[in-house]
């Protein structure tokens, strides 16, 4: 979900302009997503990337 259509309902502002605390709370509370700072998308192209690099490894040692 992003912040950038919502308006607050303190200021009558776009979230995403972060004019009022509420506003500005609510954007980080929004933007903190993922595991470690990594986005949802970053943490499954490692774990494809993981079991590709596995895949290939149990190849070449199973031949």
């Amino acid at each position: 979900m992003s912040c950038e259509h919502l308006v607050c309902a303190q200021c009558a502002h776009p979230v995403v302009e972060g004019r009022c605390p509420l506003c500005r709370a609510n954007r980080e509370r929004m933007h903190q997503h993922g595991f470690a700072g990594l986005s949802p998308a970053l943490i499954a192209l490692l774990l494809v990337a993981l079991l590709l690099l596995s895949l290939a490894a149990q190849h070449l040692l199973g031949s």
